[in-house]
C-alpha cells in the first residue's frame, strides 16, 4: 500500500466541507428507497406464490392422468383447477 500525500490525508479527514444533501432530503430519499424495495419484495412474493401454486396444480394434474377415469381422477382434476383459481386476481 502506498503512502498518502498530505493532501489526501487532509481530504479524507475533512472532506470538501460541503453538504451533498440535507438531512431532510436524505430522510425523504431513504423513505422512497425503502418503499420501492418493499414494493418489489411484495410483487416478487406474489409471483413466487403463483409459480408455486401452478407447480402444485401441475403435480395434481399429473397424478390425475395416472388414475383411471373415475371419481378420484375427477376429484384430482377439480383440485388442480381449484388450486389454479384460488386467487384469480393474481393470475397473469
Amino acid at each position: 500500500m502506498t503512502e498518502m500525500s498530505d493532501f489526501q490525508r487532509k481530504f479524507f479527514a475533512q472532506g470538501l466541507g460541503q453538504k451533498l444533501f440535507t438531512e431532510q432530503e436524505f430522510t425523504e430519499a431513504l423513505a422512497a428507497a425503502k418503499a420501492e424495495i418493499m414494493s418489489v419484495a411484495i410483487q416478487t412474493s406474489k409471483q413466487v406464490v403463483m409459480i408455486e401454486r401452478g407447480a402444485c396444480a401441475d403435480l395434481v394434474d399429473e397424478l390425475a392422468t395416472k388414475e383411471d377415469e373415475g371419481e378420484l381422477c375427477t376429484a384430482l382434476r377439480n383440485a388442480a383447477e381449484a388450486i389454479r383459481n384460488r386467487i384469480p386476481a393474481q393470475r397473469q
